[in-house]
């Protein structure tokens, strides 16, 4: 197997496990889930022309948040003007029945997410962003880490 070959295989591995997260963090900062997979898909079109410098993997997700972020900040600066803002989107999850307190504390969330300017907003889910198999926040550059 040459080397190209091996590092496809394994971005296609590591897109296969982390798209779904990457796509939910990009709700969060954005609020509206079509905006989100746009910025997921430049996102990992960032991170598979960067993948030959990645040299470890544990610094990976960071990596990938940090890609994120700058993602959706530059694209809010470019079309901040023609952005429809939605308030009303339901968010991917349970309606009713088992589930349905996290599914309302979900969009109580993000709608409390959407009043914040784009630079708060981002602050905010990056401090405070629990991934399903992330130990601690992720530090990005534009928070402050507190207590």
């Amino acid at each position: 197997m040459r080397p190209d070959d091996d590092a496809r295989r394994r971005f296609g591995e590591y897109f296969a496990v982390r798209h779904i997260v990457v796509r939910r963090t990009a709700y969060l900062l954005c609020g509206d889930w079509h905006w989100a997979d746009d910025l997921t898909q430049s996102t990992f079109i960032k991170v598979a022309a960067g993948w030959h410098r990645i040299r470890d993997a544990q610094v990976l997700d960071a990596y990938v948040r940090t890609c994120l972020v700058r993602t959706f900040l530059a694209d809010t600066r470019r079309s901040w003007w023609w952005r429809e803002r939605s308030y009303a989107d339901v968010p991917d999850g349970a309606v009713g029945g088992e589930g349905a307190e996290s599914s309302a504390s979900r969009m109580l969330f993000a709608a409390a997410l959407q009043q914040l300017p784009p630079r708060q907003r981002t602050t905010i889910v990056c401090r405070y962003y629990q991934g399903l198999d992330v130990a601690e926040p992720p530090r990005c550059s534009g928070a402050r880490r507190g207590p």
